[in-house]
């Protein structure tokens, strides 16, 4: 489409130059003086004619004081005597006919002209979404096997949800198995699941392994600012999967249509319902679409209208979640087949380090990690480049640009080291994965905690042990440098803490005083994408117990981390914090070793020195969230 619409501009511009240089040839390049025949006789008679140039009956020439001059000679006046009489330089130039063909092309060329930029502007008022004639056309794409066959194979991780989807692929490959005793294959399916889970690359294998058409388009296509172009849409997308049939339609992020109707403040959008209810239509109407799938995926069914979900529309909800220690090993073996790796890399190490990581966020793990190979110099891809990778993704990159003061260096890494040790010493909680005073992302410090398996929930336990460990780097502040000294780096860890306390007192039933119920809930209610919480009528009295359990959970972790700061572990947080000084970034491991007395050995350092102190302060949080997987609901 590109190179064609620069020929026709190129074209334009040729015969443009070819215009120009007509009409510049044909005009003359000095001024010339029109004379009357008898003028002309008189000049020539006088001896004021120094040349001549006779072409057919016009007479063309130079007078004695240089002035050009033209004359139209008379039918049967002989005006070449006439000058030969007068002995003046004459030259007579020939009557010479032009080609017939060149001819017609010199007087068709203005036709041809107009009539091609007609041509050219009609071609452009009907390209690509723009139709004249074409807003109520689908925009829906038809994918074949040119376009990259995608099968099962391609697909790891989500075993459960392919196996749900195996009848919808055996139904298209032989309908009859199932027709012959009465039997109706659901008319759609929508897969539910967080983003970056692989809904859009399991419809494509569905398509890739029943061998049919498959027609994808966005929610958002639908919508226009003209109401029931969306319907017409509809509309035509299913006309022209009548004449594929059996075929597939993928239709991505349905919640940009399929909202519930009349949902939010000040009603709905007339558009998008009527889109919405040809779409219901269309699926389960008085006219059957038999051999016609329609498949659907979203990351936010609770805003979807319950007509969507009603048997004989999207028949099935098939959960697409985050992969488990399982499905991330087999996603990872399908990342890596490309990638040269070295043989320290173990994947099922890095499966276990990944917790609560999507497809998506393991493809981009693996690129990460071949980049960076890549700008190190090498050939293969070590278990570094995946720590690196890793902690990049998790923790953000690293900022050595950042200048920091040594005062500054020393509070975050007591501030860093609070944390750790309370994380090594309290009653349950994920073990600590790594610690460093060197600021990424937003952070200027952290401590990552992760979890030994994939977690779906917390107990009560390992909550107060979070709100402990939140707690640790305030303490460990106000014991190294005095209240008067604290910083607003525990600005995050306390916002944490409040929030999960909150949820103990309120959602979970976690408080003895207020017992098993909820004092918050979800309406249900939808508002500019977002669902709207509202707190039950709850009476002053009861309002004032919760402020007050939510504070008595948040005191007592903050007592318990003082107490492992101030008494039982003090001497371990002091080695810590001047380990994280010398080091800035310890493992697990090397903090285990160094708390037991042991020397860290660095041939060569894992993460290189920071930049040199300045007096220029930062300014920022003190350090990130600490890892670990949040309870369902916080």
């Amino acid at each position: 489409m590109n190179g064609r619409h620069w020929m026709v501009w190129g074209l334009m511009l040729v015969v443009a130059l070819m215009l120009i240089y007509f009409f510049s040839s044909a005009t003359p390049a000095q001024s010339v003086t029109q004379l009357s025949y008898s003028d002309f006789r008189t000049k020539v008679e006088a001896g004021n004619v120094e040349q001549a140039r006779i072409e057919q009956d016009t007479v063309t020439g130079v007078l004695d004081n240089g002035t050009r001059f033209v004359v139209n000679v008379p039918s049967g006046a002989s005006a070449a005597e006439l000058l030969y009489q007068s002995d003046v330089s004459v030259d007579v130039i020939p009557e010479q006919e032009a080609p017939l063909l060149l001819q017609v092309l010199i007087n068709l060329l203005p036709v041809l002209l107009i009539l091609g930029i007609i041509f050219f502007a009609m071609r452009q008022m009907q390209a690509g979404s723009g139709k004249a004639m074409g807003f109520g056309k689908s925009k829906a794409k038809l994918l074949t096997e040119k376009q990259g066959r995608v099968t099962f194979d391609d697909v790891a991780g989500i075993d459960e949800a392919k196996e749900e989807l195996e009848e919808i692929v055996d139904y298209l490959r032989d309908p009859m198995r199932f027709q012959r005793l009465g039997g109706k294959i659901p008319k759609g399916a929508l897969l539910v699941g967080p983003p970056g889970t692989g809904k859009t690359l399991l419809a494509r294998a569905i398509a890739g392994e029943a061998g049919v058409p498959f027609f994808t388009i966005s929610g958002s296509d639908f919508v226009e600012m003209f109401v029931g172009v969306g319907a017409s849409r509809v509309r035509d997308m299913f006309e022209q999967a009548k004449k594929n049939a059996p075929c597939i339609i993928f239709i991505d992020e349905i919640d940009a249509v399929g909202r519930s109707r009349g949902a939010g403040l000040g009603g709905g959008n007339d558009e998008r319902e009527q889109t919405l209810n040809q779409l219901l239509v269309e699926m389960d109407g008085f006219e059957a679409n038999e051999g016609i799938i329609l498949i659907a995926a979203t990351n936010r069914p609770d805003v979807l209208d319950p007509a969507l979900l009603r048997p004989g529309r999207f028949d099935r909800q098939v959960v697409v979640p985050n992969p488990d220690l399982v499905g991330r090993e087999k996603i990872l073996g399908v990342h890596i087949k490309k990638v040269p790796l070295g043989p320290d890399v173990k994947i099922r190490d890095i499966a276990r380090g990944t917790p609560g990581f999507s497809g998506a966020d393991l493809a981009n793990l693996v690129n990460e990690a071949a980049l960076l190979a890549a700008r190190r110099g090498k050939r293969i891809v070590t278990n570094k480049e995946f720590e690196d990778a890793k902690d990049k993704i998790m923790m953000g990159a690293e900022r050595r640009s950042t200048v920091m003061t040594e005062e500054e260096k020393a509070l975050t890494a007591y501030h860093e080291a609070g944390h750790a040790i309370v994380a090594l010493n309290v009653p349950k909680t994920d073990p600590v994965h790594k610690a460093t005073i060197i600021p990424r992302g937003r952070a200027l410090g952290m401590v990552m905690q992760l979890p030994e398996r994939d977690r779906f929930s917390m107990s009560k336990i390992e909550m107060e042990s979070r709100i402990a460990i939140m707690m640790g780097g305030r303490v460990a502040e106000e014991l190294k440098f005095g209240k008067d000294n604290v910083t607003s780096g525990a600005s995050s860890d306390i916002e944490q803490a409040t929030k999960l306390a909150r949820a103990m007192v309120t959602q979970y039933g976690l408080s003895d005083k207020l017992g098993p119920i909820a004092y918050a809930e979800d309406d249900g209610e939808v508002f500019l994408g977002q669902s709207i919480a509202r707190s039950k009528s709850i009476s002053g009295d009861t309002a004032k117990v919760i402020e007050e359990e939510i504070k008595r959970i948040v005191n007592d972790g903050y007592e318990y981390a003082r107490k492992i700061l101030a008494e039982t572990n003090h001497d371990d947080w002091i080695t810590l914090s001047e380990g994280l000084l010398e080091y800035e970034t310890l493992t697990g491991e090397e903090i285990k070793a160094l708390l037991r007395g042991e020397r860290i050995n660095r041939d060569e350092p894992s993460e290189p020195k920071g930049p040199p102190p300045s007096s220029v302060p930062t300014a920022g949080h003190r350090h990130g969230p600490v890892g670990g997987a949040e309870p369902q609901g916080a």
